[in-house]
């Protein structure tokens, strides 16, 4: 039973809205970060193949500098967010620690307070610009839903001449003009290969992995919310044991030193 009743109690202080939070939060992120690193490089394949669009030489500003630096933020992201679930998954421990020892020994801190708020407002922030990549990720499934759309419209409808421009995507200034139509042999390659396909279902799994990075930030928004007020009303409640105690040994002081003189005045 000894063994049982350890595991029990450790069990019971694992602060299982945090675990869930967390898992939700990495499995997200990885979605996010592994699909969109793959859907960016299938872009490229598909832009240098189909497209015939080589890189600028120089430090010239064009779409395959802006897609590494949007593989170099891909990492960052990955290495910042895990860990930060790491840090809230501690904070849950210790939080959820506080509240179930609140009536022993354990005395909350100040600081443990303000590491909580601080907490709070971070993870909002982050629930915030989590918002602007989904937004963001989401320009992509609609630049490849077009696309996917042309093809499929080429093959359902016999003689379409259908163009598809990159300058209406911004990918190329309005002076270069790089499109293909749907009677060159290009566009019928690009239309008839997988990679087509596999890159706008990656782009779709990193657009629902940045959702669930959201969602797993409204979850620690509530799970962090609730534990600050569980130790705001704590930390009255120690206050309120603290001076309640303080009054009963001064009223036991006061009662102890009456009968002494009583004993003595008898005496």
């Amino acid at each position: 039973m000894g063994c049982f009743e350890c595991c029990i109690k450790c069990l019971g202080g694992i602060p299982y809205a945090s675990l869930i939070a967390t898992i939700l939060l990495y499995a997200g992120v990885a979605l996010f970060c592994g699909c969109g690193h793959e859907a960016l490089s299938g872009t490229v394949n598909i832009l240098q193949t189909y497209f015939e669009l080589a890189r600028t030489a120089g430090d010239t500003l064009d779409v395959f500098t802006m897609i590494d630096i949007f593989k170099y933020v891909i990492y960052g992201i990955a290495a910042a967010f895990f860990v930060y679930g790491i840090l809230l998954m501690v904070e849950g421990f210790f939080t959820t620690g506080a509240i179930k020892d609140l009536y022993g020994d354990f005395k909350i801190t100040t600081c443990g307070r303000c590491v909580s708020a601080w907490f709070i407002m971070l993870t909002y922030l982050f629930m915030l610009a989590w918002l602007g990549v989904t937004a963001f990720t989401s320009l992509p499934v609609y630049m490849y839903f077009n696309v996917w759309t042309i093809c499929r419209n080429t093959t359902l409808v016999e003689g379409a001449n259908l163009c598809l421009d990159l300058r209406q995507f911004g990918i190329v200034t309005i002076g270069e003009e790089k499109k293909i139509c749907t009677a060159s042999e290009n566009f019928m390659r690009m239309c008839e290969s997988t990679e087509l396909n596999m890159t706008f279902h990656l782009f779709i799994v990193a657009l629902a992995g940045a959702g669930a990075a959201v969602i797993a930030m409204v979850h620690y928004l509530m799970v962090l919310s609730a534990n600050w007020a569980y130790v705001k009303d704590a930390c009255r409640m120690q206050k309120y044991e603290d001076i309640k105690s303080k009054e009963e040994q001064e009223l036991h002081d006061i009662h102890s030193t009456r009968s002494k003189e009583r004993l003595n005045a008898y005496t």
